[in-house]
């Protein structure tokens, strides 16, 4: 799905919309955007805003602060297109997202609140193209944080998926921490969260998104990465990969709880067949790197929460994309290892958490204008989020592919 195609309609049908925090997570393989969009009319008078506030528990302290109505956007582009973001930004005006820093040699100098490793390395580019400074937030540090406002304040933002089947998990604010966070770009990080800015990155792999994408390349034509995955759907990697049953006659392995179908070796048959290169397909080949990434990611993630006695994995990141293959690998691989006693879980807006803790950075700077304290849902949800700064959950009607939420603000 083209996220940018659905942004860019529903900006250009919003007359008088205003614009505000922009925030970027420039990746090795894609750049995330995340900004804020208002109407000028969104101000609710006094009465109004009090039964608001009152219908949502929020404190009279905060009713002095006007309640801006709009939607938190998402978008994102190949890293390797970069000047195409670059124009995207210009072209939709989100230069009106960033702020003035006045302590700057120049007053009127713009910056963006952005991460990743692409905040250093095309710092130079966003100056010379857009004229605005990036100011880095640690990639860490927003990962977390996006994640922490995601599981607290968006309704049905987790879920799992095994066998086909999506299930929605209630989390418990209070009994959140601590859990692992693995998120899956370019490459893997794993990271145990204690709680809100408490946090340890415990490991990782470098076979991540970016080692598909990149074999990927080199074993099949595909140009993208989502031309890759959706090639995997057509392909059948029991056709490359080596068996248990292979091996043993078609029969388990039992006594160490093998079964016939289970991977002994990924693209294992490859050696043993006597079939010429470009016999292969590449739809078996995509389907084949598919699985033995998701299937290691999987193994790893398991064996650390296990290390630290954590109950809860949450996977995210770019290189899931809501994909239903790669998702029940993930699952299956931590139940196989945690023989049933773990879950993966997912989160609906899985590649966004470094975006939307730029994002929320922007609480620490006295800004000119708006000044996001709180995001307040549009629709209230079953779990208080009594005590968190931003509250914000989808619409009723949303769907995975979502790439909004419609959200209230309070500003100065």
């Amino acid at each position: 799905m083209d996220l940018l195609a659905d942004v860019s309609n529903q900006q250009n049908s919003e007359p008088g919309s205003q614009i505000s925090h922009l925030a970027l997570d420039i990746g090795g393989s894609l750049i995330k955007l995340v900004y804020f969009s208002r109407n000028n009319d969104s101000r609710r008078d006094d009465d109004q805003q009090k039964s608001r506030n009152e219908s949502l528990g929020v404190s009279q302290s905060d009713t002095s602060q006007p309640v801006l109505e709009g939607r938190l956007h998402f978008a994102k582009f190949e890293t390797s297109k970069i000047n195409d973001c670059l124009e995207f930004i210009r072209s939709k005006k989100l230069l009106l997202g960033g702020f003035h820093d006045h302590t700057a040699p120049s007053s009127d100098k713009i910056f963006i609140k952005a991460t990743g490793g692409g905040a250093y390395k095309f710092a130079d580019l966003f100056k010379e193209k857009l004229e605005i400074s990036l100011d880095k937030e640690d990639e860490m540090d927003c990962l977390v944080t996006g994640a922490n406002f995601l599981l607290k304040a968006v309704h049905q933002e987790a879920f799992t998926y095994l066998d086909g089947q999506k299930e929605f998990v209630q989390i418990d604010h209070n009994d959140l921490y601590p859990y692992l966070l693995v998120n899956i770009g370019s490459g893997v990080s794993m990271i145990k969260v204690d709680g809100d800015g408490k946090f340890e990155r415990v490991s990782g792999t470098n076979l991540g998104g970016g080692t598909f994408w990149g074999l990927g390349r080199l074993l099949t034509k595909c140009k993208n990465f989502d031309e890759l995955l959706e090639l995997s759907h057509q392909g059948n990697n029991r056709v490359i990969d080596m068996l248990v049953g292979d091996i043993y006659g078609g029969t388990d392995y039992a006594k160490v709880g093998l079964s016939a179908t289970t991977i002994a070796s990924s693209f294992g048959k490859a050696i043993s067949d006597n079939k010429e290169l470009e016999e292969y397909k590449p739809e078996d080949i995509s389907r084949s790197l598919l699985r033995m990434i998701s299937n290691n990611i999987g193994q790893i993630s398991y064996l650390n929460a296990l290390r630290f006695g954590l109950k809860r994995i949450f996977f995210a990141g770019f290189f899931i994309r809501g994909h239903a293959y790669t998702m029940d690998t993930i699952s299956v691989a931590v139940h196989f290892w945690s023989k049933g006693e773990a879950k993966a879980m997912f989160l609906r807006h899985e590649g966004f958490l470094g975006a939307l803790g730029a994002f929320m950075s922007y609480e620490k700077q006295s800004l000119d204008g708006l000044m996001v304290h709180k995001i307040v849902q549009r629709f209230p949800i079953s779990v208080s989020s009594a005590g968190d700064k931003i509250y914000c959950s989808l619409n009723s009607d949303s769907n995975q592919n979502d790439d909004s939420i419609e959200c209230s603000v309070y500003g100065t």
